[in-house]
């Protein structure tokens, strides 16, 4: 016994500063993995370059009078009179009551399109899905201007033109090849064994689409309504084009005929305070959601 146990003391020393031959070096985790300086550097740079323009139109709202053509990299009067003048703009106002119609409506009609669209080309047996939805996918191709003169023509003839369902229509268009990829991507990663125990349960397929499916496909409804209703509610050319009066015009078509308080008069004070206070609720959303936004974007793009 004594021995035994003197060889074991004078073995577990040694055992215990040698490494083991099967042993790896422990890496570094994901989330704390360095960045090279100058990746640091080139992501400042890109950062600074996006948010000057930003600044500067923050800048500029800050300012009025003469103050207006000085260069100034700081206000030395800043002033909130440009803001008051926006929400005492009854015409703003209505602008911006019109958007939210507009990109609302759009939104959740694109959604509910968009759904059974992207559940049949993610789920049913067909020939060619991929082929449907490069067809889909073209019509995002063409420029709004491609097809904003023949709107005038028809929705004048119509009835449809200055009207809020006349701008509905068009941007419903271009909304709805963005939301059906978008959730087709994301219905392509729920498991169909989900779909088939609730079959089992006697589920039809719409019950199973209902209560199975678009639970799971939350993330992905959230991230698909972000992404339409940033590009419903930023569209110029087609609103500019089909409203004539400010019963129907939405934010953007709005700021551009806002007008000085004389003939010479540069309404640039109002304009740039209008343009921040329509673009920091995006600014907001998006830094909110970024994460389902990318997740978005990229869902599907490495599964099949």
């Amino acid at each position: 016994m004594s021995t035994l146990t003197a060889q074991r003391t004078t073995a577990a020393p040694a055992g215990r500063g040698r490494p083991s031959r099967g042993r790896t070096p422990r890496r570094r985790p994901r989330g704390q993995a360095r960045l090279h300086p100058v990746v640091w550097v080139f992501v400042i740079a890109v950062m600074g370059f996006s948010l000057i323009p930003f600044y500067w139109l923050v800048n500029t709202s800050l300012k009025k009078g003469a103050s207006l053509s000085q260069g100034e990299l700081f206000p030395s009067q800043p002033t909130f009179e440009n803001y008051q003048a926006v929400f005492q703009s009854a015409e703003f106002l209505l602008a911006l009551r019109n958007s939210v119609i507009i990109a609302v409506v759009t939104t959740t009609v694109a959604l509910v399109f968009a759904s059974f669209a992207a559940y049949a080309l993610a789920r049913l047996k067909m020939r060619r899905k991929a082929l449907i939805l490069t067809l889909i996918l073209s019509v995002t191709t063409f420029p709004a201007i491609a097809i904003a003169a023949p709107l005038f023509s028809i929705w004048r003839e119509i009835g449809l033109y200055d009207t809020l369902l006349g701008l509905i229509i068009p941007k419903l268009t271009f909304a709805l090849p963005l939301a059906i990829y978008t959730l087709t991507s994301f219905f392509r990663e729920i498991p169909r064994e989900l779909e088939e125990s609730a079959y089992m349960d006697g589920a039809t397929p719409f019950t199973a689409f209902r209560k199975v499916i678009l639970p799971l496909a939350v993330p992905g409804l959230a991230t698909t309504a972000i992404l339409v209703f940033i590009s419903v509610w930023n569209e110029f050319l087609l609103a500019v084009t089909l409203t004539t009066s400010p019963e129907a015009r939405p934010v953007p078509v709005a700021i551009a005929f806002f007008s000085g308080t004389s003939e010479f008069d540069q309404p640039l004070g109002t304009i740039s305070a209008a343009s921040v206070v329509i673009t920091v609720p995006l600014v907001i959303l998006v830094l909110l959601c970024q994460k389902r936004i990318v997740s978005g974007m990229t869902a599907g793009a490495v599964k099949g």
